[in-house]
């Protein structure tokens, strides 16, 4: 099974319905957007080192075996993840302070 790709749906499904919820509507966001874009070319770098060079390495039984240059695709979507969770954190609980 692919546990890994299994989990790291499931998380972007999690942060979808989690913007919805908190009536954040951070996806909806142009300047979101240009955030991720930022992020992603760091994502490039420092990822792209440590799975290209064979610091990390991924068992093909956890994951689809889709690379984009040396990184798992899985390992995008939980960096989404990641990223997404804590902006939305940030924003609630600015929300909250008001």
């Amino acid at each position: 099974m692919k546990e890994y790709t299994l989990i790291a749906c499931v998380s972007v499904a999690a942060i979808v319905i989690l913007d919805r919820a908190s009536g954040i509507r951070l996806l909806a966001r142009g300047e979101y957007y240009l955030f991720l874009l930022v992020i992603t070319g760091f994502k490039l770098l420092v990822n792209g080192y440590l799975t290209g060079s064979g610091i990390v390495l991924y068992n093909p039984r956890f994951y689809l075996g889709i690379r984009l240059g040396s990184i798992p695709l899985e390992d995008f979507l939980f960096g989404f993840s990641m990223i997404t969770l804590s902006i939305l954190t940030w924003e609630y609980l600015q929300k909250e302070r008001t």
